[in-house]
């Protein structure tokens, strides 16, 4: 079993940057790959980004150039930079084993980007 928290969500204009943390409990951590989802208002949730256990990052269109993943396992925690904001990253934003376990997912991190 594992938990997920994540944090680091806020207000932030266009063309900002927020670094989202994602802490997991647990010692079986490291062998997961992870992942980084979001949903914004009427829309399904999307991945943005994944992580191997061994660090290889893979992104979707919508955050290549943007975003950069990460994850440290000595601190059971991911992470997601996020520069160059823009108002359609506005969702909430969670993090979830990949493929995502429908146990796993919690309350999210709210990022909102509008001026």
């Amino acid at each position: 079993q594992v938990q997920l928290v994540e944090s680091g969500g806020g207000l932030v204009q266009p063309g900002g940057s927020l670094r989202l943390s994602c802490a997991a409990s647990g010692r079986t951590f490291s062998i997961y790959a992870m992942g980084w989802y979001r949903q914004a208002p009427g829309k399904q949730r999307e991945m943005v980004a994944r992580i191997s256990s061994g660090g290889r990052a893979y992104y979707a269109d919508s955050g290549k150039g943007r975003f950069t993943i990460s994850r440290d396992n000595a601190k059971n925690t991911m992470y997601l930079q996020m520069n160059s904001l823009k108002p359609e990253d506005t969702a909430v934003y969670y993090c979830n084993v990949d493929p995502p376990n429908r146990l796993y997912w919690g309350q999210g991190t709210q990022v909102t980007v509008s001026s």
